[in-house]
């Protein structure tokens, strides 16, 4: 990677001031990566707890917990290469385990601790670890398995076994992981059956942290909030590693409860602000109908407000919004965010539009957990509203597989981040790239002339109409996201009218918001509900239909009694029975 051919001074041009000293490969290990920054910003604030009231450890004291655990590790028997599980809530025990693990030399394994726990025992026999460590809740229950590793607290409830109470006098001679070596196992699917475990190493994760800082200015001053849960790829690197790379604070958060949450961004004086186009949609949705019970006359003064000051950012790339708005985004605690970015999934357009409007700088990413994550950011000095991001050329590559003759193929990529394989399943890891080498996403999308990526779907659920046309069920839910007040799930899929026709139509799958309900006076479930809310989904939809190309157009509703299962990071599964 030569930087002499580029203009701009890369984000990580500053570790040269350690390489050879700190670090001998080219990219730091995560380790590596930690003391650096303890060294540049060691008195700052890195992880950040309201319980109820703030408890902060700076660098330099989240280090010395670090080191206390690997030796501690180190003299149970952990060595370098070791598996080490963690699962629990958000909080800096469960950071402080995860960095332990990787300063031991050991593999981390974070698991989502929203599995049940017959789904995360299957996890744990495939990972094989050592060392467990578990929130309270769960800690009774596993210390009496067997066969999932030696059992400890991140919880100060069991004092004896907690994950700060752990320390050895012992000497630790630890050999410590390099660049190229595993550092983390995730697991995406299959927790009941056959475990999917991506293998990413040191080299992937911080190269995609530096890499994604291209297109993202991210400050020691920042104050990331993690919300989502950070056993997820992309909270653990965009929310995690991004902050520990810059020396900026992290506010952990155990639950979404929405008056927490408000109270947490507004006291921990948050600036950046990753979630999930649920998240973002529910929150806006609550800002809008906040500004329409203002009245007629004020809504429509807003509007053109926020037309002007989205022409003014257009124009000349400073967002006054932030100013006009104050009082409505001091109102929703967000008056402190400096940019929100939403990845998990493709963000409606509309939906980015309106937070720009109101002065917050959004930033759309993409990726998935086998690449890291992140492989596209939309730069906040030039974004582009319809894109999920611009790819990091020339750190990395990305190409189209078999475009058709609008561009749409599958999405490919090649770079650093790319991950080493799935856990123990050479043909599952071979099924995913070509035999030169790229990467295969199962995203269909197509780029434009400056290396942003546009997003259609996934391949798998691509629905083929009568008349040849490619529909992608994504597009379609996502032009459904300003209306999160009174839909709170969409899922578009195909079906076939009757046994001699073969050609798919469209159809939805609603599971109304309780708003819904309340607007017509009536309760979920009762015989009541059924006329009223089947007519103001049908006008949504047809709403939303007169904005599609006929092929696309919905036409069958279908109102869903019970909400269909949802992924970690508030994704539909897709495992319904057509």
């Amino acid at each position: 990677m030569k930087e002499t051919k580029l203009t701009k001074q890369t984000p990580w041009a500053f570790l040269d001031a350690w390489r050879g000293t700190a670090f001998n490969g080219e990219w730091p290990t995560l380790p590596e990566m930690f003391r650096i920054s303890v060294e540049r910003f060691g008195d700052r604030p890195c992880l950040t707890m309201f319980e109820p009231d703030r408890i902060s450890l700076t660098y330099r004291e989240t280090l010395e917990k670090v080191e206390k655990l690997a030796a501690w590790l180190h003299s149970s028997g952990v060595r370098k290469g070791d598996h080490v599980a963690v699962s629990g809530k958000n909080s800096p025990e469960w950071a402080v385990a995860y960095l332990g693990t990787l300063f031991a030399g050991a593999v981390v394994v974070p698991i989502d601790y929203a599995l049940h726990d017959d789904e995360i025992e299957n996890l744990l026999k495939a990972a094989e670890p050592k060392v467990f460590f578990v929130d309270e809740e769960r800690y009774e229950t596993f210390s009496a398995k067997k066969n999932v590793g030696k059992v400890y607290s991140l919880s100060p409830k069991y004092k004896k076994n907690y994950v700060y109470s752990l320390e050895t006098d012992k000497k630790a001679a630890i050999t410590p992981a390099e660049e190229q070596d595993l550092a983390a196992i995730l697991f995406t699917s299959g927790t009941t059956g056959n475990p999917k475990g991506v293998m990413l190493s040191h080299r992937n994760l911080v190269s995609d942290c530096y890499i994604a800082q291209t297109n993202l200015d991210i400050f020691e001053t920042d104050v990331f909030y993690a919300l989502l849960p950070i056993h997820h790829s992309y909270t653990m690197l965009a929310v995690f590693i991004e902050a520990l790379s810059v020396g900026a604070e992290i506010v952990f958060a155990k639950s979404m409860a929405v008056s927490r949450m408000l109270r947490e961004l507004r006291e921990g004086k948050i600036t950046m602000l990753l979630g999930v186009p649920l998240l973002f949609n529910k929150l806006l949705a609550g800002i809008l109908k906040g500004i329409r019970e203002k009245g007629l006359v004020v809504y429509g003064i807003m509007k053109i407000l926020m037309g002007i000051s989205y022409l003014i950012k257009k124009i000349t790339g400073k967002n006054p919004g932030k100013k006009i708005f104050h009082a409505v985004l001091e109102k929703a605690s967000i008056a402190t965010l400096r940019i929100a970015i939403s990845g998990g999934g493709p963000l409606a357009a509309s939906v980015f539009r309106v937070y720009n409007e109101l002065g917050i700088d959004f930033i759309q990413g993409y990726g998935l957990t086998e690449t890291s994550p992140i492989i596209a950011l939309n730069p906040r000095e030039h974004f582009k509203v319809a894109s999920v991001g611009k790819h990091f050329a020339p750190y990395m590559e990305m190409t189209i597989l078999d475009p058709d003759s609008k561009g749409v193929g599958e999405v490919c990529v090649k770079g650093p981040m790319v991950m080493q394989g799935y856990y123990r399943m050479p043909e599952e890891t071979a099924e995913v790239f070509t035999e030169d080498g790229w990467f295969r996403t199962g995203d269909l999308g197509w780029i434009d002339a400056e290396n942003y990526l546009y997003l259609c779907g996934r391949a798998k659920n691509m629905i083929v109409t009568d008349g040849g046309k490619n529909v992608y069920p994504e597009e379609i839910e996502n032009a459904f996201q300003l209306y999160y007040n009174d839909i709170e799930q969409i899922t578009v899929r195909g079906y076939v009218a009757g046994k001699g026709d073969k050609n798919e139509r469209i159809e939805a799958l609603v599971y109304p918001a309780e708003e819904l309900f309340k607007k017509y006076n009536v309760m979920r479930g009762t015989n009541e509900a059924v006329d009223p809310v089947y007519q103001a989904v049908e006008d949504i939809v047809s709403r939303v239909n007169k904005t599609l190309q006929p092929y696309q157009r919905i036409s069958r509703i279908t109102i869903l009694d019970d909400p269909l299962e949802m992924t970690t990071t508030r994704k539909v599964k897709r495992t319904y029975n057509n």
